[in-house]
């Protein structure tokens, strides 16, 4: 045992202000570790976080809900006298018990159900500002946060609003009653309002059973009882009205402040969003991922096993520290730098993973966003009261600070001025942003002639700042007039002061390139999205075949680039009609010399791809972008050489309309929640897994960039992408949700 492993408290100030900032040196050193203090294993970096979430029944869940501090025995008579048996709920119950629950239960979460309780949220939140708009300082938490979400939660629960003050007492007892460390004479007191909230949540409870006909998950809940007696018992009902106060109340309102305070830290990312609120969305998710509400979740080890290669016997618990595992640079570029535009936000692990995710977080999704946009609009001008110390309830699992004081002008209020924005309204996404919400705003610093029909354009941010990093093989997608396309970077990763992009004027333009070249000049100014890379380059190749068509220069010469820098090996063949046609020539010609390879239809050098390709190279990769033809004749050539061998980035999707009378309908078994999610005949398998709530990041949505993939674990798959190889193809193993299909009846995802 390390010094730091026995040193670790997380009761103690460090972890309570920042937990990911405080394991550090676990995710460095140590991410796994057992803490004497505490008498639990430690995880905390992200793909072992999320291993262990995934695997619910090696990792059981039945300790979620467990004292993490015993309590004396004064404490336990005192819950005893109220009748205190809080028992299963969603959140700590094993299988084969819970999906049946979860499946019976779930319909009141999904985004269309969610989406009518949108107005009254948008209501809540604009009273509440109403009542401070114009005081010039509050503490947030104590005037908007609490007890907004605490309303929206009885809202969707469909309990009467009772006293907000006494709830908020008791939620926060129940809070350190079970994951906090109170002290011997807070016990009892704690104790006390525990019993005391467990008596409430019957009385509303038999109330609702003598009329369950209203909305609300309760009432819906008993509804479903009625059909479901063995599946939903009355003390699980009494449990989940406790446990559901809290759970949709509590974390949400430790998210918001949360939020509002790092993004007001981050003057220039909460401008941003004041500025442009399509920013929202994305600001939510990385706030979720910075600064999340949820620290830490517990399991038990049901057999000996490994985590990250180390051995945890059985019966060994389990601190699982999310909020670490989302500041994990293994997974995360940069994860302590705020980035609203970040690529792989979404995957944060602060809902969770697997069976037992979060179902409420596209609730809390929706009032998040609602609050950002409610106050960027009418005090953008707002700041933290300097000097105030931020103090939070000592617990290992959630967090949020307990006071959010700031302060403003109201004289500057943009609604004294201008009482119409009052009127405007963000939409408001429900569910996981997709990641076309991730934008940037560039200029166009020059835009020269590359050759005949071909512009290239140099690109900045807008705002000066470095723009993301880039690998070879990346594209970004621009917004050009009503249409969005997709353009592959060829300048230099290491630069990221400039993008650079070259565009082919196409006489059948659908209206990208035709934009291009028409409308855009020096200053001209764009929304950007990405970078993103799903052609990426192998480093461990021994020699590579860069194979180039046309405009399909542009992924081919940064990866040229790379190779040529880091003293590999390969050769470059750059094919097309006439050589003024062919773009970025003269920089091939310079920078790849003798390793170049011109194919030019009228010199009568066009590449023999049969001779080429004719004998397999042991550690050779083919990386190759172009037309179709090309690339088709790629395949044919290299049908003899390894399947991962050949690799390729297609200008455009072999995706057809989906004909009903054509196709067949199938089942999607989710191995990680144990549903069963039946796609039709006209639907793709990304809009069924959305329209029952599972969150699935997709772009493109035509087979083109690859987001949408899943893991494939059972069925056979009819591939419509073009994105994966050969091999992966052959394997089965992964699938493309927006297009791809199964061939026979069922088919089984890793989600």
């Amino acid at each position: 045992m390390s010094a730091n492993a026995a040193a670790f408290d997380p009761f103690g100030e460090d972890y309570q202000a920042d937990p990911p900032a405080s394991l550090r040196w676990s995710r460095d050193e140590e991410p796994v570790f057992y803490s004497p203090s505490l008498g639990y294993w430690v995880v905390t970096r992200y793909d072992d976080v999320k291993a262990v979430f995934r695997d619910n029944v090696t990792f059981s869940p039945s300790i979620a809900l467990e004292k993490i501090t015993p309590v004396s025995e004064e404490a336990t008579a005192t819950l005893a006298k109220y009748g205190y048996a809080m028992n299963r709920t969603l959140v700590n119950e094993d299988e084969p018990e819970h999906m049946p629950r979860r499946r019976v239960l779930m319909e009141p979460f999904t985004p269309e159900q969610l989406a009518h309780h949108e107005p009254m949220v948008r209501r809540l939140v604009r009273e509440y500002v109403d009542r401070f708009v114009d005081a010039g300082k509050a503490d947030l938490v104590d005037e908007l946060l609490w007890e907004v979400p605490l309303t929206v939660a009885l809202h969707f629960l469909g309990v009467p609003e009772e006293d907000m003050a006494t709830l908020r007492k008791y939620s926060i007892a129940h809070t350190v009653n079970t994951w906090g460390r109170p002290s011997p004479e807070q016990q009892v007191e704690v104790a006390e309002n525990v019993g005391r909230f467990w008596q409430y949540a019957g009385t509303v409870l038999d109330k609702l059973r003598k009329d369950p006909s209203g909305h609300g998950w309760m009432p819906y809940s008993i509804r479903a009882q009625r059909e479901h007696p063995d599946v939903i018992t009355d003390s699980y009902l009494h449990s989940m009205m406790m446990a559901g106060i809290v759970a949709a109340h509590e974390t949400t309102a430790n998210a918001a402040a949360n939020a509002i305070k790092l993004l007001l830290e981050n003057r220039e990312v909460w401008e941003e969003i004041c500025a442009d609120p399509g920013l929202i969305p994305g600001a939510v998710e990385e706030c979720l991922r910075h600064s999340g509400s949820v620290a830490a979740w517990r399991r038990l080890v049901t057999r000996d096993t490994t985590i990250g290669g180390v051995p945890v016997p059985r019966g060994a618990k389990l601190l699982i520290v999310n909020s670490s595992a989302n500041r994990d640079e293994r997974h995360f570029d940069d994860p302590d730098e705020v980035d609203i535009r970040r690529d792989n936000a979404t995957d944060h692990l602060t809902f969770g993973y697997g069976s037992h995710q979060c179902l409420g977080r596209n609730l809390a999704r929706m009032e998040l966003q609602v609050f950002l946009e409610e106050l960027t609009r009418r005090l953008p001008h707002l700041e933290l009261v300097p000097g105030q110390k931020f103090s939070y309830v000592p617990n290992t699992s959630f967090r949020g600070p307990e006071h959010l004081w700031v302060h403003w002008d109201p004289a500057a209020n943009p609604e004294r001025k201008d009482p119409s924005i009052l009127a405007a309204r963000q939409p408001v996404r429900i569910g996981e942003p997709s990641k076309r919400t991730v934008t940037h705003t560039v200029t166009v610093l020059s835009a020269e002639r590359a050759a005949d029909d071909v512009v290239e354009l140099t690109l900045a941010a807008a705002d000066g700042k470095p723009l993301p990093k880039w690998s070879p093989g990346a594209h970004i997608d621009l917004e050009l007039g009503d249409v969005s396309r997709q353009y592959s970077l060829c300048g230099d990763p290491a630069d990221r002061t400039t993008y650079r992009i070259a565009v082919l004027k196409d006489p059948d333009s659908r209206g990208g390139s035709r934009y291009v070249h028409e409308n855009l000049r020096p200053g001209s100014t764009l929304t950007l999205r990405g970078p993103r890379n799903h052609f990426r380059l192998d480093p461990a190749a021994r020699h590579y075949i860069f194979v180039a068509g046309g405009i399909g220069i542009t992924p081919i010469i940064a990866m040229a680039d790379r190779v040529k820098a880091a003293g590999g090996s390969y050769e470059l063949h750059y094919c097309g009609r006439r050589t003024t046609a062919m773009a970025l020539l003269d920089r091939c010609r310079r920078d790849h010399g003798d390793r170049l390879h011109l194919h030019c239809s009228t010199a009568g050098t066009r590449l023999d791809v049969a001779a080429l390709l004719a004998e397999p190279a042991e550690g050779t990769q083919i990386y190759a972008c172009g037309p179709d033809r090309l690339l088709t004749a790629l395949e044919d050539a290299s049908a003899h050489w390894p399947g991962d061998a050949l690799h390729v980035e297609h200008f455009t999707t072999t995706q057809r309309v989906l004909d009903p009378s054509v196709e067949h309908a199938f089942d999607v078994e989710l191995a990680d929640s144990g549903r069963t999610v039946r796609v039709a005949a006209d639907q793709t398998v990304l809009a069924a897994l959305r329209a029952a709530g599972v969150d699935v990041p997709s772009d493109c949505e035509e087979g083109l960039c690859g987001t949408c993939e899943a893991p494939v674990l059972g069925g056979e798959v009819d591939h419509r992408d073009v994105v994966l190889t050969k091999s992966e193809r052959a394997a089965g193993t992964k699938m493309m949700t927006c297009c791809s299909r199964a061939r026979g009846g069922r088919i089984t995802l890793g989600l």
